[in-house]
């Protein structure tokens, strides 16, 4: 166990109070109340975990993520184990270390977009910094930097976050200018942050999306050199909710069943 003494120092250093790290312990000690660290220890973890709320509610601000899409309203048990088992990892926030990068592909309406939301705000819980948008309205905001001439600055303010959630990659059709930008923030990204995509669309569609051959095997490239892929294949939410509140099928109407034709009467004996 660590002494209290040594959690005091600890704890000063990580408020940045160097010079009260170095003095606290030995003044007390000499001053002969070496009883007072374990109520230090308290009060200064108390401060830390205050520090510790207060910079996640600025990081859960500032991500955008929308508020109801986390782990605890997402219905992990209709996915796959391999995909649940990729989100639980995911969330422990080890592929920042490396930018690595986040693929999840599927229809419309299989819950990919809560999933990684739901990544998102795990991330942010262990202190991480996030920001979730649609595709194209961090496009348009892009586009528009680069029209005043702002472009540079308004990348390395995007480069302040750790991940970047882009939602719904290639839902609209990309100009060449908007392609032009989009293609511009994964190469600045490129092996120094990570970004986390959901796209409807396969890789052999992206075409679409950059309209050029090259700029789409460049664009591919970049974001699977490190990368974990996740597959939804499963059916949309709107399509399991149906069949559940769908009543069973009537019974139909008629005749009770048995036998179509009458049956022969016995012959009398008497």
């Amino acid at each position: 166990m660590t002494a209290p003494s040594t959690q005091v120092t600890s704890l000063l250093t990580q408020f940045g109070l160097t010079t009260a790290a170095e003095e606290l312990v030995p003044r007390l000690t000499e001053a002969g109340h070496p009883e007072a660290m374990p109520v230090l220890v308290e009060v200064f973890e108390a401060e830390a975990e205050a520090r510790r709320q207060r910079r996640i509610t600025r990081l859960r601000r500032a991500s955008r993520l929308p508020p109801g899409k986390t782990f605890a309203t997402l219905d992990i048990g209709r996915f796959p184990a391999k995909v649940a088992q990729q989100l639980e990892t995911l969330a422990t926030g080890a592929f920042l270390e490396t930018a690595t990068n986040v693929l999840a592909f599927g229809l419309p309406g299989v819950g990919k977009s809560h999933a990684l939301c739901a990544v998102g705000h795990a991330l942010v819980e262990a202190g991480h910094s996030v920001l979730c948008a649609p595709a194209y309205a961090l496009v348009q905001e892009l586009l528009g930097a680069k029209r005043d001439l702002d472009l540079p600055r308004a990348l390395r303010k995007l480069d302040l976050f750790e991940a970047i959630l882009l939602d719904d990659l290639g839902y609209v059709q990309q100009s060449p200018d908007e392609a032009e930008v989009l293609f511009t923030l994964l190469a600045e990204r490129y092996e120094r942050r990570s970004v986390l995509v959901t796209s409807n669309l396969v890789f052999s569609q992206w075409d679409r999306i950059f309209r050029d051959q090259m700029a789409t095997a460049a664009a591919i490239d970049r974001l699977v050199h490190h990368a974990v892929v996740i597959e939804f294949d499963v059916p949309s939410y709107r399509t399991d909710r149906s069949r559940r509140k769908s009543p069973p099928a009537p019974a139909p109407r008629g005749r009770a069943p048995g036998p179509l034709l009458p049956r022969a009467r016995r012959r009398s004996t008497s």
